[in-house]
């Protein structure tokens, strides 16, 4: 298969996900079986994503033209461990070795093993010749080089492990928004949308806001109000509970709208139903040292990421800011 045949595969996998027919219903109803937290909401979410921003004709022509992408002489098999946390989370790892030629080897994790295997074997039928770049491995062996994302811990074992190849290792990551206190109620309601799609479990979920001394959290708090119904959903709900029985128990002040707690804490990372934030005197600094922080994947506003642009990654927002395609590319 030559790049232009694969790129006119991958757009015949967009319409049948467009589609939305029988098989593909069926499927993603197991995912959500299988795992609580891919609601079919958020499922149709990062589908609709995954068609409109990767799969798409003009786009995949005008992304391999940037890499002047060329068929390898001598095609790699690349290992790649997928993470779990949101639907079809290495769809852009395995949407990047495919379009560059090489062969590849997938590891898709325990939460998340279904929708892609599912896909693939679509492109097997449309086309036989695709069993020849694409596998599925319960454990990596052989590869030539490794893309691997997991947690900070799981991130030194594959540090050790593919040390001798080359590799891409991704770790814990996660979004941050900076308010000037003079967002519009849109604006509130678009960063809502990046804090709380996918239960706020993805790298480019804000977990926590900087804002300036004396915010008014009350828009805040109200343009979180459309995602009240997770108080509905037993796993979040788990969550909530147990992160406002530990609050009330250490006496810690904090502000709800009774399905997202804020609370004030110097840390990023935020666990699930809580939204972290910081009080800041000079913006400039604030984005200065945001830069600087390797566990920021996405800054978010009025200056930076737009907001409600979270969860639209393009072909070219690559993970933890490493080009996977000029990777391929080198090998």
């Amino acid at each position: 298969m030559d790049l232009q045949q694969r790129i006119k595969l991958l757009c015949r996998l967009g319409e049948y996900i467009k589609n939305d027919g029988p098989a593909w219903q069926e499927v993603k109803q197991q995912a959500y079986y299988e795992n609580g937290w891919f609601t079919p909401e958020f499922l149709q979410h990062a589908a609709s994503q995954i068609v409109e921003q990767f799969l798409n004709e003009t786009l995949l022509v005008n992304w391999t033209q940037h890499y002047n992408i060329s068929e390898p002489a001598a095609p790699k098999n690349i290992g790649i461990v997928m993470a779990g946390n949101i639907p079809l989370v290495g769809f852009h790892d395995f949407l990047c070795v495919f379009i560059s030629g090489h062969q590849q080897t997938i590891k898709p994790s325990a939460k998340d093993a279904i929708l892609l295997k599912h896909l693939v074997q679509r492109m097997y039928t449309e086309e036989i010749q695709t069993q020849n770049y694409i596998g599925f491995a319960p454990m990596l062996k052989g590869c030539d080089a490794y893309i691997a994302t997991g947690s900070n811990n799981a991130g030194r074992y594959f540090e050790q492990y593919f040390s001798n190849y080359p590799h891409i290792i991704r770790k814990n990551r996660t979004s941050v928004a900076l308010l000037t206190g003079e967002e519009t109620s849109d604006e509130l309601s678009l960063l809502a949308d990046d804090i709380h799609i996918y239960f706020g479990l993805g790298c480019r979920n804000v977990t926590k806001v900087y804002v300036p001394e004396n915010y008014n959290f009350e828009k805040l708090l109200n343009a979180f109000d459309p995602y009240l119904f997770f108080a509905d959903h037993h796993k979040y709900k788990n969550n909530y509970d147990y992160q406002l029985s530990i609050m009330l128990l250490n006496n810690q002040y904090y502000m709800t709208n009774g399905a997202t707690l804020l609370a004030e804490n110097e840390s990023i990372f935020s666990p699930i139903s809580q939204l972290y934030y910081e009080f800041y005197n000079d913006a400039a600094v604030v984005e200065d040292f945001l830069k600087q922080n390797a566990s920021v994947q996405c800054i978010i506003g009025k200056q930076s990421l737009p907001f409600g642009e979270a969860q639209r990654p393009s072909l070219y927002n690559y993970a933890d800011g490493v080009d996977t395609m000029g990777f391929l590319s080198s090998l």
